[in-house]
């Protein structure tokens, strides 16, 4: 019955809960081992130096156990690649992944997290009018069930505009900080490699290059921050405004899907603003990300993996976009506009404007509550009644007959108006 449905929704959600936080404490494990590991061969090094039997200086010495930390003490045993295999200089300091500003709470357990990360722009900033547009569109059980994570990557070019960002942020949104539903971070300075020996390519110039290259290390820090926090995630900009109920109806779109093989559900055409994806599908994107970070820019990284999952080189183009389009899902109309105009890479200027951004096509608006929909209809073609109620499609049948029904059974019962 309704009851059943109910429970079986909330049995699902707190499943997907367990499995974020069993995958957390298994890396957390594996990266312990490693630490230790170090952390016995550079005591035992060090006692040798103490011990005047040997003539390399402690720096040396560190400076070669930074350049082996997947080699450790038990010859016999297998480690996957970590994150320092693409990013070896983080091994040069220890706080290289900790986040050099952290303000809020650190709240957990809540269904969406949001991740804005933002850099200083040379005409006008839009971040606080970003802020002001997602948390004045959210009802009080909503605050209680996101977290918004601000993620400010100036930590090494500018740390006095981070610091005078984030104090902005905390006078503005004092509330939102003491409650938990606004967080600020900032990457440490030395998370970030060497960016002057990047390889120019498709024809961008090597400051895009630099720009794009560092940007996609963002989007991964402020990925790897969030992953353990919520079930979904969604990326946005500093630099957009939201529709009202638009956390609502991103929850329940997601909730509604007929399979659980989709990856990214996205809520605006443009760029990477209003992309949802799983909490645990994010591992699996930022060491794809981190493996060709310096190669190709974060869109072009997005599509890849969708290619790599589910394309077959010997079908054709149609074939694989078919496919794609599985795991890649697109809610219309937008959720989310796009309104800066003078980008994050200096002297770039972008009219971008999302045109199913309060594009009412045909019908009213709505969001459709949990239900289970069938019907006798005979489908035309792929004109489906689920595809009707999720607002993916029109519903298309043939001609009905006597006895004929369209039926909605909703899992908790609503109050109706005419």
């Amino acid at each position: 019955g309704d009851v059943v449905d109910v429970y079986q929704r909330e049995f699902l959600a707190l499943r997907d809960r367990l499995h974020v936080a069993e995958q957390e404490s298994l890396k957390r494990s594996k990266e312990l081992n490693l630490v230790l590991d170090e952390i016995k061969r550079a005591v035992s090094e060090r006692q040798v130096l103490r011990d005047g039997e040997g003539n390399r200086t402690w720096g040396r010495l560190t400076e070669d156990l930074r350049l082996k930390p997947w080699n450790v003490s038990h010859k016999h045993v297998l480690h996957l690649p970590t994150i320092f295999h693409h990013l070896p200089h983080l091994l040069a300091k220890e706080s290289s992944l900790q986040p050099a500003v952290r303000v809020g709470q650190g709240r957990t357990g809540v269904s969406v997290v949001m991740g804005i990360p933002s850099v200083r722009r040379e005409v006008h900033s839009y971040l606080t009018d970003t802020l002001h547009s997602l948390i004045s569109e959210l009802s009080p059980q909503e605050k209680e069930d996101s977290v918004i994570v601000v993620l400010i990557a100036e930590a090494k070019t500018d740390p006095q505009y981070t610091a005078v960002v984030t104090e902005n942020i905390k006078a503005l949104f004092p509330t939102e900080i003491h409650s938990g539903l606004l967080e600020v971070i900032s990457p440490s300075p030395h998370f970030y490699p060497d960016f002057s020996h990047l390889r120019e390519s498709f024809g961008d110039p090597k400051e895009r290059v630099r720009w794009r290259t560092k940007q996609n290390l963002d989007y991964c820090f402020l990925m790897m921050y969030a992953q353990s926090k919520g079930i979904y995630y969604v990326q946005l900009e500093d630099d957009i405004v939201a529709k009202p109920n638009y956390l609502s109806t991103m929850k329940n779109f997601a909730l509604q899907q007929p399979s659980e093989d989709w990856m990214i559900l996205e809520f605006s055409q443009l760029g990477f603003i209003g992309k949802m994806f799983k909490s645990l599908d994010l591992s699996l994107i930022v060491e794809f990300i981190l493996m060709f970070y310096r190669d190709k820019p974060i869109d072009w990284l997005l599509d890849h993996i969708l290619w790599v999952k589910v394309c077959n080189p010997e079908k054709d183009a149609k074939h694989c976009d078919r496919q794609k389009a599985n795991l890649r899902i697109r809610f219309k109309p937008s959720l989310f506009q796009h309104v800066g105009t003078h980008s994050s890479l200096a002297g770039k200027i972008q009219k971008l404007k999302d045109k199913d951004f309060g594009k009412q096509a045909l019908r009213k608006e709505h969001v459709n509550p949990p239900a289970e929909v069938s019907t006798s209809l005979k489908t035309y073609q792929h004109f489906t009644l689920e595809k009707a109620y999720l607002r993916e499609d029109f519903f298309w049948a043939f001609t009905p007959t006597a006895g004929d029904f369209i039926r909605f059974r909703f899992f908790q019962p609503l109050r109706l108006e005419r």
